[in-house]
């Protein structure tokens, strides 16, 4: 009698149909848990019975059993976010994570990381990120490690250019005989207003990120001629034997302009001397001065020392927009001039930065975690690492929107976001679940209705063996 095998095929049906509905219950709880993937299935049947008929043996089937449970890796939407470590995989790849203390690595598609009070970037279970650290040039070194911000400032950087672009006035007349002669460090006054026809300053920063100010003076000595000095402040000058009158008073020299062109002529170009060191006491004698030869980069140079100590004095290249190029002096496109116009400075700057601390990092696409510092400095930091397998289905959900490697799915292989076909970083950004809520729902219709249909079977079946033990009275 077949009527108990119907029963059994009844309740396989109930019993996969129940573990369906958990899966599809799983796949709509987790609807909007960041970078979910939704869970799937399929039915197979059981090993069929063979019985005998009249026209020879025949299979009738047992029931059904679940055949896979997998999961569906499709792209899920993203979610703007306001947070620059809140990260997303657009395409292919995990995010690989480390248990703390441990060497267990995880791998999940949910970007949502922050930085906690030691500086590692960790998501919500405290697992740390893993990524590259970078060098000064933003290179990858070493292997993928913990993602740790260790030092929350940028060290200072003295300067080494300082770039002044002028316009000269063609029409002023020369103020003093020989202006470095008139700078006395011990007058009220260092350079009377008499004594030069324009000045600008610039600030500089030492090794320590202190600022100092830097003033160029310059005055006219013949009719395409002018002659500067270069000056610091005289508390501020730490350089050995420099005292008296002539403090602070850093580099003289003479700019030749074309007659025809008015910038800076090129074969008589610029010239500079520095003061030796030997005799501060008359800075008008011409024995305390050594001309100044161009660096590599063609530029004259100045070297002052704020610091007063072992080797911090300064070299600072003189940039007026012209630099010596083969033995002339070619000007660039925004150069020093000496027009027919009131004399003014149009740019000036001067490279270097003071110590400044983490105010903000940025993620690309590619993956490097910028620093933002408050001196203005972008320093890259690391590149997040992601992962792929040869096959997904076979990482084992471990909960905390985890995965762990198997011998099903293959080793790791770890390399940067946008290269190996592994997907890009967008910050800002979350994976949404790519849980379809309408399908779910059609999937629940079908499943309840199956589940009823074979709870039929058992109360007909049950109906049929009464009806069989009826027949004896």
């Amino acid at each position: 009698m077949s009527l108990s095998s119907a029963l059994f095929s009844g309740i396989s049906g109930l019993s996969s149909l129940g573990n369906s509905m958990q899966i599809i219950g799983d796949n709509i709880a987790n609807v909007n848990t960041v970078g979910y993937k939704g869970s799937t299935f399929t039915f197979q049947d059981l090993l069929a019975q063979s019985i005998a008929t009249q026209s020879g043996p025949s299979q009738v089937g047992r029931g059904t059993a679940i055949g896979d449970i997998y999961s569906t890796f499709e792209q899920g939407a993203f979610e703007s976010t306001g947070n620059t470590t809140d990260l997303a995989i657009g395409g292919n790849g995990f995010f690989v994570v480390k248990e703390s203390g441990t060497e267990n690595l995880y791998y999940t598609r949910a970007g949502n990381f922050r930085f906690d009070k030691d500086g590692n970037l960790v998501n919500p279970e405290g697992y740390i990120v893993q990524g590259w650290e970078l060098d000064d040039d933003g290179e990858d070194t070493g292997s993928i490690t913990n993602i740790t911000l260790s030092s929350f400032t940028s060290p200072p950087e003295e300067s080494t250019e300082m770039t002044i672009i002028t316009n000269l006035d063609s029409d002023a007349t020369g103020n003093s005989g020989a202006l470095h002669a008139s700078w006395d460090a011990t007058a009220s006054t260092y350079m009377p207003d008499t004594a030069y026809e324009y000045q600008t300053t610039v600030k500089v920063y030492d090794s320590l990120g202190s600022t100092h100010d830097i003033t160029v003076y310059f005055d006219k000595t013949a009719t395409s001629t002018w002659e500067y000095v270069v000056v610091c402040n005289p508390d501020e000058d730490s350089r050995s034997g420099a005292t008296g009158e002539a403090k602070g008073l850093l580099a003289r020299g003479t700019i030749n302009f074309s007659d025809s062109s008015g910038t800076i002529d090129s074969s008589s170009g610029m010239t500079m001397y520095r003061f030796n060191g030997t005799d501060w006491t008359d800075p008008s004698d011409s024995t305390n001065w050594t001309a100044v030869s161009v660096n590599t980069a063609g530029y004259l140079t100045f070297a002052p020392d704020f610091l007063g100590g072992t080797d911090t004095a300064m070299t600072i290249a003189l940039d007026l927009g012209s630099h010596s190029e083969s033995g002339s002096w070619v000007n660039d496109s925004l150069t020093t001039t000496q027009y027919a116009r009131a004399s003014t400075t149009s740019y000036q700057t001067a490279n270097g930065y003071g110590a400044g601390d983490l105010q903000a990092v940025d993620v690309s696409v590619d993956g490097i975690i910028t620093g933002v510092y408050t001196n203005g400095q972008l320093i890259p930091l690391y590149r997040v690492a992601l992962a792929k397998f040869q096959n997904n289905q076979g990482l084992k959900k471990v909960g905390g929107n985890l995965y762990r490697e198997t011998l099903e799915s293959g080793d790791a292989v770890t390399n940067r976001p946008g290269t190996a076909g592994l997907g890009s970083i967008a910050s800002n950004s979350l994976e949404q679940s790519n849980v379809d809520i309408a399908n779910e729902f059609v999937r629940m219709i079908t499943t309840q209705r199956g589940f009823q249909a074979n709870s039929k079977i058992i109360t007909v079946t049950d109906q049929m063996l009464s009806d069989l033990i009826n027949l004896k009275r």
